[in-house]
């Protein structure tokens, strides 16, 4: 069968190789067979590269038929020949494998006569019939391993699930141990996070500016709030909005002197740039100029809007109470709708407060939050191992801020800033403003 097959002029030339210059063929023609020509344009070569891979298999049948003669002259007792993959005519390529076969009679050492043969192109029949199924076996393996992968995120899961089992006290709850299967949940990077918000609060945060504002006072602003948490209702915005929107206009206020005019302004502004950062459909201009009553015209927020940008140097990013509250209220477990609605009633009551924003820090103000609610619920412990692990914050450090916001509650149904106190009123609500206020709270030293 060799002798029928077509091979290249120069090879025609060569006589089958023999004695000393063997080793020195085969070499060459395994260097043949590795230099072959890069691949360019694959819908232009598919014709001439499967010419060039009949020409090398039918190369390496060759030197394989001819192995027999070659052997006889040979003195040394073992060689070894390597076939090199090859790339078929559809572009897919072939990765080079070697097939180890030993020859052996008798378990004996291999005799001056005996070869061992590691080649891709030399096997017997048996191995021919048996590699289809080995191969077979092979992809189904694959598909398993494949099956059976875990994906990268879930591996870290693991791993952070492992971490919170390990150094996390006997008496604090995983309050992320349902979310590990969950990537929007971010579990493997939560504590950080929330670490990284503790340390950055103070940036965003505002300290007693009233003294620089000459025509404004702590009252004034308490009204303007109370009239943006109206606002906020009406448009049914996410909280989110209204907690970055109070915390614009004490940074702006903090920052330039404002006309007793222009307050409301500034809260309309403040808010329409809230909108815009948390809002996927947010409230057009001239809806916050009809809210306000026809009081400025388009041109002025939009001016305003300008102007609290530039001051505030674009820096919207910053830790509200929100932020804190979400994730303190699922540290108070067990977590239902009237504990939720409950903090949040308190969380809002203290933002109308002027000395509550300007004493506390956001994660203080929330956990405070947090552990009002549970006092006005009655939930036993009032706070919990879980809930100090995760806030960081004692209960002794909180006392204070949590009998203001009681206060507030006890004051709420006479005040005439009725914004926060009808809003939790209803039933949508849990009507969580209608409860008795925690005034065993009060009583404790």
């Amino acid at each position: 069968m060799a002798s029928s097959m077509a091979l290249p002029i120069d090879q025609q030339q060569q006589q089958p190789p023999s004695g000393e210059n063997e080793k020195k063929v085969i070499v060459a023609a395994a260097e043949g067979r590795n230099n072959r020509r890069a691949l360019q344009d694959i819908g232009n070569l598919v014709a001439k590269q499967a010419e060039q891979n009949v020409t090398k298999r039918n190369t390496r049948n060759f030197y394989a038929n001819d192995q027999a003669a070659a052997e006889k002259n040979k003195k040394s007792s073992t060689e070894l020949v390597i076939g090199a993959a090859v790339v078929p005519a559809n572009g897919v390529d072939v990765r080079n494998f070697i097939v180890a076969t030993k020859l052996e009679a008798d378990k004996k050492p291999p005799t001056e006569h005996e070869v061992i043969v590691i080649s891709s192109d030399d096997e017997s029949e048996e191995e021919k019939k048996k590699k289809p199924q080995a191969a077979k076996g092979r992809k189904i393996r694959e598909r398993v391993t494949r099956k059976n992968a875990k994906a990268f995120s879930s591996v870290l899961s693991a791993r952070s699930k492992a971490a919170g089992l390990t150094y996390m006290p006997k008496e604090v709850v995983n309050i992320d141990a349902t979310d590990m299967d969950n990537e929007l949940a971010a579990v493997e990077y939560i504590d950080d996070i929330y670490k990284f918000y503790k340390l950055t609060e103070d940036d965003g945060r505002v300290h007693d500016y009233m003294g620089s504002q000459p025509d404004i006072n702590a009252k004034m602003r308490s009204i303007l709030v109370d009239w943006l948490i109206e606002v906020h209702r009406k448009f049914e915005l996410m909280p989110e909005t209204l907690y970055l929107t109070l915390n614009i206009v004490d940074r702006f206020l903090s920052m330039r002197v404002v006309p007793r005019r222009e307050l409301q302004l500034v809260g309309i502004s403040s808010m329409l740039i809230a909108c815009k950062y948390e809002e996927i459909w947010a409230p057009e201009v001239n809806d916050f100029v009809v809210i306000s009553d026809n009081a400025y015209i388009r041109e002025q927020v939009l001016v305003m809007e300008k102007t609290i940008l530039g001051k505030l140097e674009w820096y919207l990013t910053v830790p509200t109470p929100y932020v804190f509250l979400g994730r303190y209220i699922k540290a108070s477990t067990p977590s239902d709708d009237e504990m939720e609605n409950m903090v949040f009633f308190l969380a809002e009551l203290s933002m109308l407060h002027y000395p509550t924003i300007i004493s506390y820090s956001p994660s203080v103000i929330a956990a405070s939050a947090v552990y009002a609610a549970r006092c006005t619920l009655k939930r036993v412990p009032s706070w919990t191992e879980t809930l100090e692990h995760y806030t960081g914050y004692s209960e002794e450090n909180i006392r204070n801020c949590a009998k203001q916001m009681v206060n507030f509650h006890v004051a709420a149904p006479e005040s005439k800033l009725r914004a926060v106190y009808k809003k939790f009123s209803s039933m949508d609500r849990s009507a969580v403003a209608l409860l008795t206020p925690a005034k065993n709270l009060l009583a404790q030293s």
